[in-house]
């Protein structure tokens, strides 16, 4: 099994890159996609329903940007969705 990671980093108006921007729900997110394969498969599905029903009773505190890109996103699989996720963040 392959570990999943999401670093996200903010640009400085000079093009160097500051310490990694805390994005907790989001971790939060793929930790419970990564321990639940109903969550996953959900998430992979049907993300606004994921997002809605969150897990174990929690819902992510996600912000509005990082829920529409969770929500827009098509993958087969969860590496894949995670790296598309982490591509869409560093356009924002």
């Amino acid at each position: 099994m392959s570990m999943l990671t999401l670093d996200v980093y903010s640009a400085s108006p000079r093009g160097f890159q500051k310490a990694p921007v805390a994005r907790s729900a989001l971790h939060r997110l793929f930790a419970a996609a990564v321990v639940s394969d109903q969550f996953r498969r959900t998430l992979l599905r049907a993300p606004e329903e994921a997002l809605a029903n969150g897990y174990l009773g929690q819902t992510f505190p996600l912000t509005d940007q990082e829920k529409k890109i969770i929500k827009t996103i098509r993958a087969e699989t969860l590496p894949d969705f995670a790296q598309k996720v982490n591509q869409a963040l560093k356009m924002i």
